[in-house]
């Protein structure tokens, strides 16, 4: 009953109120993205993934844009600290989370939640064995334990960048396995109390611009 009225309603209602109140910095974002000082940073200024949603439907995922246009066509979709098609705006977005804002237009069209595994690109989802397709049973979220547990996914990848030069490998082999362990742990344990909590704690890990072993998440 929770995951298909209340948290819904929930998540339309902060969505929507959220959206109200965050305009002003919406609408400066927008702007400094539109108008940048270097010409090759110039695009739109949402970029829209398609990401795998509930029950396997794919959907189109908004953010600001941070890098340049048509970065997934030159490139992995998994981005490291240091990847040059990072535009100058989308260093400074990424590092403040600021890029995921827009995803509240995903959360109240019912594409995604404020809390649920983060979406995937179709090339991941591919490889989900019987076990983890069940984390496709539920909305996926803008945050969740697997986002608390590596919040900066980028400097990671940067990190061991020696070892696997492309950023998907490192991602599949690093990041990937204890993400879906996590989100796994979410799909069989979630509730309005957990929720909050997890809203809580990634509002605190923004603020104070934690590093990646910063949240510590129990383990199931």
């Amino acid at each position: 009953m929770y995951e298909i009225f209340f948290k819904r309603l929930l998540d339309f209602f902060l969505a929507f109120w959220g959206l109200v109140f965050l305009f002003p910095i919406l609408a400066v974002t927008a702007l400094l993205i539109r108008f940048p000082v270097q010409s090759r940073e110039r695009g739109p200024i949402f970029y829209r993934g398609e990401r795998t949603g509930r029950h396997g439907v794919s959907f189109s995922m908004f953010k600001f844009r941070s890098m340049v246009t048509d970065a997934d066509k030159i490139g992995p979709s998994s981005t490291s600290a240091d990847d040059p098609r990072l535009t100058s705006m989308g260093l400074f977005l990424r590092r403040f989370k600021l890029d995921e804002l827009p995803q509240l237009l995903n959360v109240l069209a019912g594409d995604m939640s404020f809390v649920g595994p983060r979406p995937e690109v179709k090339k991941f989802t591919d490889q989900f064995n019987e076990e983890e397709q069940g984390i496709l049973s539920v909305r996926p979220g803008i945050t969740d334990w697997a986002s608390l547990n590596c919040p900066n996914e980028e400097d990671v990848l940067d990190a061991c960048k020696d070892q696997y030069p492309d950023a998907d490998a490192a991602y599949a082999a690093i990041i990937r396995p204890e993400k879906l362990r996590l989100q796994l742990k979410y799909v069989r344990h979630h509730n309005l109390i957990i929720d909050i909590k997890i809203i809580f704690l990634t509002v605190l890990a923004v603020l104070k611009k934690t590093n990646a072993d910063a949240v510590s998440v129990p383990a199931p």
